[in-house]
């Protein structure tokens, strides 16, 4: 089966059903043994300093694993950075498919996206829809570890936050993946009696720094919604592909995800909200409007490359937690 790189999550029902295995770029950029060093060979290569890290990473990621020779680009719905990303690829010799999730969420043109997806890689609507019913299994089981996050206190917000992103591939083996979730369920403690924890949100891309996850544990708060990670779930009980990729709330615009972000805060009772701006990257600007559409107290942490938690946003971290306490 060959591999398809993917810049973000994309309809992968298409991708198994075509019998591929998607592989997510940013998952593999951050478990690279030396992401900084990727980095810096986009640099070299020409890519401007002042550029998002998740691009560059993206760029060198493609260059270096050579299994990868085809990939998926969200050209909308994602960063814009994108466009330029993908002609860089293809100079070097990478097959690039465009995908474009509507701004407006026109679900006539969602479908003909979908359907251009599914005539490139060769594959009927009844095989991708074969495909969700085989997916939605795996889901269920990451709705349920999500559930034991928030309800029962009993998953780490780290690992909360891992099988859902993962959700984007599914790590190339849904049943696989699927025994995993299992079996941390499995191994998650009782539900502890009379520790009270902060109970935080967190919103934005996935953090190019995971260890604010432990660090916030250890200082007794613990990461109960994740934002963007829970959408890569499909966490929407629908039949209807095209519906399941409108109900996605990533790609389309803020005011939108901001329902999803209020309701979910509301349901889990959140203290706080951790929001996360990645360095060069337009979703900065959302940051004002975040602040005055949600009636809770938000800290925006910005990320640069892949690295520990320097000792500034440790220090504001703490801050922020003594403020709720």
């Amino acid at each position: 089966m060959s591999k398809v790189g993917i810049t973000t999550t994309v309809p992968v029902e298409v991708l198994y059903a075509a019998g591929c295995i998607p592989v997510d770029l940013n998952n593999i950029f951050m478990a690279d043994e030396n992401p900084q060093a990727l980095l810096e060979e986009a640099e070299i290569a020409g890519y401007p300093r002042n550029l998002c890290a998740w691009i560059k990473g993206i760029y060198s990621t493609v260059l270096k694993n050579k299994d990868i020779r085809t990939i998926i680009a969200v050209t909308q719905g994602d960063c814009s950075n994108t466009h330029a990303l993908m002609e860089t690829l293809q100079l070097s010799g990478i097959e690039v498919f465009p995908f474009a999730f509507p701004y407006d969420r026109d679900p006539d043109l969602l479908r003909l996206q979908l359907e251009k997806m599914m005539s490139y890689f060769g594959v009927t609507w009844k095989q991708v829809q074969d495909a969700k019913e085989r997916l939605d299994l795996v889901r269920r089981s990451v709705w349920e570890l999500d559930r034991m996050t928030w309800e029962e206190n009993r998953i780490s917000g780290w690992d909360n936050h891992l099988y859902q992103v993962s959700c984007s591939d599914f790590n190339g083996n849904p049943e696989s993946f699927a025994s995993e979730v299992e079996e941390v369920m499995k191994m998650a403690g009782p539900k502890p009696s009379g520790v009270k924890m902060l109970r935080l949100g967190y919103i934005g891309v996935p953090p190019i720094m995971g260890e604010i996850y432990p660090y916030l544990e250890e200082r007794g708060a613990r990461v109960v919604f994740n934002e963007t990670q829970r959408q890569f779930t499909m966490p929407f009980d629908t039949g209807d592909l095209v519906e399941q990729y409108r109900m996605y709330t990533y790609p389309y615009g803020i005011f939108f995800r901001l329902e999803d972000i209020k309701r979910e805060a509301a349901r889990r009772k959140l203290d706080g909200i951790i929001h996360y701006a990645q360095s060069f990257c337009f979703r900065q600007i959302e940051d004002l409007i975040i602040r005055k559409m949600i009636d809770l107290p938000v800290l925006t942490v910005e990320g640069d490359v892949p690295k520990r938690l320097d000792a500034r946003t440790r220090m504001r971290l703490d801050v922020f937690l003594d403020m709720l306490r």
